[in-house]
């Protein structure tokens, strides 16, 4: 499911100077609920307690892969699709900035032109006046001429014309420096932003394969088989939750939320339900870090867009010492975060094809938990 792209802006040409021109939950919700520990999924890919035979994955051992390994697959290339996506979003973010730069710039260098057109201006009349005179300096003149009277009257006028022509100079070089300061930044600014719409690129690309080739393989699948996949997958995560908690993490884990955090909380229980798209940032879809950037948006807290840069530039806490509110990022790579909503439960925008929803915060692997407010 792709994001509908935003149409970009074109370079324009003013005085052979490049620029360019963009102005372009947890009501319900029960302490434990739905967090009960389950057995581990059984590795053949059968229901807990059936017959192994009764699941006919590896019929005559023709190589056939079990749902459990196909579960896996599918779940490694949602975790690849969730690496590039945070690559996308922060190629997108680092677009939107270049191009704010680049309409700056473009208006500096424009206001900076017509202030050298004016200069050229009076500096073309200073130079024609002289040339009525004979191309002879006012100081000159006044010099060589026989009235003692206009001698007088004339010095302040040739001292204030020399001031004037000192400071028209003065302002020209200063002005054609700026100018070209100017646009050499432009041009820099406009190659950087070619390079990130350029991985912008690359990362929607690697989305679009690593998904679709999740979607081939379940649509591959009978009806039947998709279901009993779904429910390995949900069976997986509930014994991670059930080994998260089993660890004592939550032991004297009594912190409370914060003002702020409450209300990043609320703003995100209205999204439940809603479609996770990858690179959305809301109103109708979100992917895992719009819904945290958007929520402590809502709560009065700008974050950055990325969970990379969530878990970089956020105050990390201890997980024995989170409290609702805080942001959990996931994975190695932080490429997931969710909103720790408490009673170790995790609001979070899980991947293509799910919905916002309210999870166990232990079912997939921590990086660690960072703190918007801190």
């Amino acid at each position: 499911m792709t994001r509908p792209q935003t149409s970009s802006t074109l370079p324009y040409v003013r005085y052979g100077l490049v620029a360019a021109c963009t102005m372009a939950l947890l009501a319900g919700l029960g302490p434990g609920t739905a967090y009960a520990a389950p057995g581990k999924p059984d590795p053949g890919g059968t229901r807990p307690g059936a017959d192994a035979g009764a699941e006919a994955d590896e019929p005559g051992g023709t190589g056939k892969p079990t749902l459990e390994q196909i579960r896996k697959q599918i779940e490694k290339l949602h975790d690849k699709a969730g690496s590039a996506t945070d690559a996308y979003n922060a190629a997108e973010a680092a677009v939107d900035k270049q191009q704010q730069h680049v309409v700056k710039l473009a208006k500096r260098i424009e206001s900076t032109q017509g202030k050298l057109d004016e200069l050229n201006k009076s500096a073309g009349a200073m130079a024609r006046a002289q040339y009525r005179n004979g191309g002879m300096p006012d100081a000159a003149a006044l010099m060589l001429g026989d009235d003692p009277e206009k001698f007088l009257q004339g010095v302040s006028l040739a001292r204030k014309g020399q001031h004037a022509t000192r400071g028209l100079l003065g302002s020209l070089t200063r002005n054609r420096a700026r100018l070209r300061g100017y646009s050499a930044d432009a041009t820099d600014e406009w190659k950087k932003l070619e390079r990130n719409r350029k991985k912008k690129a690359a990362a929607k690309k690697k989305i679009t394969a690593q998904l679709k080739q999740a979607e081939k393989i379940e649509s591959g699948l009978k009806k039947e088989e998709r279901e009993r996949l779904r429910e390995l997958q949900d069976e997986a995560a509930r014994a991670r939750q059930a080994e998260w908690i089993g660890s004592g993490v939550l032991k004297g884990l009594d912190g409370k939320a914060s003002a702020a955090g409450r209300r990043a909380i609320e703003w995100a229980t209205k999204q439940l339900g809603k479609d996770y798209v990858w690179g959305a940032e809301g109103p109708d879809t979100f992917d895992c870090s719009g819904l945290t950037m958007r929520a402590w948006e809502a709560a009065g807290v700008r974050i950055p867009r990325t969970s990379q840069e969530q878990w970089k530039q956020l105050p990390h806490v201890p997980v024995r010492k989170m409290r609702p509110g805080d942001l959990i990022i996931y994975k190695k790579d932080a490429s997931h975060v969710g909103i720790y909503v408490g009673d170790g439960a995790l609001l979070h925008a899980p991947r293509t094809g799910r919905q916002i929803t309210v999870e166990g915060a232990g079912s997939m692997p921590i990086l660690g938990v960072v703190r918007p407010d801190e």
